[in-house]
């Protein structure tokens, strides 16, 4: 679903961000992505977003080739892939329901299906109760997990997280954690940046880590497929 093959970026002549990056995530894995500050975690998001474009290499999302896309297919791009933020941005002019609904309603998604979409994934982060709230009402918590609802709205393949639980507690950091983990059984391919190695630990997946912008050796780690 997800494949680097020999990506490397530069960003000016005395800073290569990542360097000859090779990996596969399969459709309905979840992989942790860790390194440093200043590793290439960054980098490496938004190359997977399109929002950077590599200096050599592939990145192929779904079969398709991100480094020859053009700029027109980058939005139809983009909705297939969720992205969870650590500082949710939120906006506190808007209801729950209606950060929610942003995703669809930038799509033209038609209002009878809103509604139930929007239901249906508040339900899925145990928020539905709280549709007509303002987020300034939640709690950190459940502010994040309106972040993942607005971010698993329109039911992307991909699903990449940075950093989503730096400002949790232990135990809110293991419920969302719960959410990525049912997210991936269903078949979405779910990457999470994070520093916390805890959480790292706890939940025995598969890491990435960079260093300096490499992908250190991973046991067992082959060039990977993509779906």
């Amino acid at each position: 679903m997800i494949e680097f093959r020999q990506v490397s970026k530069r960003y000016d002549s005395d800073h290569t961000a990542l360097r000859q990056v090779n990996f596969g995530l399969e459709r309905g894995e979840l992989a942790f992505l860790t390194g440093h500050s200043g590793a290439g975690k960054s980098t490496l998001l938004k190359l997977i977003m399109v929002m950077e474009r590599p200096s050599a290499g592939e990145v192929i999302v779904g079969g398709q080739v991100l480094n020859t896309l053009p700029r027109r297919q980058v939005p139809y791009i983009r909705r297939h892939i969720g992205v969870v933020f650590q500082n949710h941005q939120l906006l506190f002019d808007r209801t729950v329901f209606d950060n929610v609904a942003m995703p669809l309603e930038v799509m033209g998604t038609p209002a009878r299906d809103i509604g139930r979409r929007v239901r249906a994934a508040l339900d899925k982060v145990g928020l539905l109760s709280k549709e007509k709230m303002n987020p300034l009402q939640l709690s950190g918590g459940e502010q994040q997990r309106v972040g993942i609802a607005r971010a698993v709205v329109n039911k992307p393949p991909v699903l990449l997280a940075d950093e989503p639980t730096g400002n949790l507690d232990p135990e809110l950091s293991a419920d969302i954690m719960r959410l990525f983990t049912e997210f991936s059984q269903v078949g979405v391919t779910v990457l999470i940046a994070t520093h916390d190695i805890a959480l790292i630990n706890d939940l025995g997946r598969r890491t990435l880590t960079l260093d300096h912008g490499r992908l250190m050796s991973e046991p067992g780690a082959g060039g990977g497929r993509h779906g």
